[in-house]
């Protein structure tokens, strides 16, 4: 068995050279141990990677202020993934069901029940629990009818729309809440007739010098009802700016900055009081007690094809090269980044 430990927690960029005594990871093999009450021993599948995992990784953190304890020198690369149970000292899981939930980068790995999010349907395609149906889907869902509390009809704008999280927020917002209309922003020109094709009415393509101008130009003077934030930095200054009066702001993610906090200083924080905006950050793990209700929801518009579940992944498959899950995961932070849910299959 083996698995990928912190070496060497960053402070700023990422070292994917496992050769040199600065990598931020390292390979090892790690020893089975026996179960304790309410464990489950799971082969490891595939894995969800997720923006956010470098931030559980950043060095010098303040524990106290993090959502979820932080990965330490030392310990297993935290992640969501899904696997099939091997062995089980649980009454709600059995050897052979497929499980998924926070799990961690390994060939095998012991985690408690409580780590688990789902257990899934196997007729199903696996990697829809790790986007539409899992996490990702959910996120899209709460940010939008929680935090955001979408009512049919208005306007939204959406960074990182070609993201696993955007993608299914721009579905979300245009075909399950009705909204009038729903603008994206995204990295290139391909993704952005992607995020047209999935219900976006506009989608400007960030690589382009004057893409703030057509943004502007777009929403003109009615300005939009929620801006959903995955980016932060520049295009929450832009977001701040074109949100109505008493509208309101999801805080979801902020990849422009988590490999350099430089890249998220805002400008245009006077705007939240001159026009009395309501800005939210939120984790999916808030609204827990309503998964059930949500998946149920999620689902269904999957089968109705509110919700393009085919095309909201982009599954990688490794064959068995464990070197390659630091660098699969990495090209979130890259211009190979691909459209909608990156999951790795081991």
């Amino acid at each position: 068995m083996v698995a990928i430990h912190l070496e060497n927690p960053p402070k700023k960029d990422v070292n994917l050279n496992w050769e040199e005594p600065t990598s931020t990871f390292s390979l090892r093999e790690i020893e089975s141990k026996s179960l304790k009450e309410g464990e489950l021993r799971v082969k490891l599948n595939y894995l969800s990677n997720d923006p956010t995992q470098r931030t559980w990784m950043a060095a010098n953190q303040k524990e106290s202020r993090q959502y979820i304890a932080p990965i330490l020198k030392g310990d297993i690369i935290r992640s969501i993934g899904l696997g099939e149970v091997l062995e089980s000292r649980s009454d709600k899981y059995a050897k052979g069901d497929v499980v998924v939930g926070l799990m961690g980068w390994a060939s095998e790995i012991i985690v408690s029940e409580a780590a688990i999010s789902a257990k899934v349907d196997k007729s199903l395609a696996p990697e829809l629990y790790l986007s539409s149906l899992g996490m990702t889907g959910l996120t899209a869902y709460f940010g939008l009818k929680n935090v955001g509390q979408i009512k049919e009809g208005q306007t939204v704008l959406i960074s990182a729309a070609s993201g696993a999280t955007g993608s299914m927020a721009v579905q979300l917002a245009k075909h399950l809440f009705k909204a009038s209309k729903v603008i994206g922003i995204a990295g290139s020109a391909e993704k952005v007739e992607w995020v047209k094709s999935l219900g976006a009415d506009y989608c400007a393509n960030y690589r382009e010098p004057d893409y703030l101008k057509k943004l502007d130009e777009y929403i003109g003077e009615d300005y939009v009802d929620i801006y959903f934030d995955n980016v932060g930095g520049e295009q929450l200054d832009f977001g701040l700016t074109h949100v109505k009066r008493y509208g309101r702001i999801v805080a979801c993610g902020a990849i422009a900055g988590y490999n350099d906090n430089s890249k998220l200083i805002v400008k245009a924080w006077p705007e939240i009081i001159m026009n009395r905006l309501n800005v939210q950050g939120f984790i999916v793990f808030d609204f827990a007690n309503e998964f059930p209700q949500a998946i149920g929801e999620l689902s269904a518009a999957v089968k109705n094809g509110l919700v393009k579940a085919s095309e909201g992944a982009t599954v990688i498959d490794i064959h068995g090269d464990w070197k390659a899950v630091p660098k699969t995961w990495f090209k979130l932070f890259t211009d190979e980044k691909p459209k909608g849910k990156l999951v790795t299959k081991l």
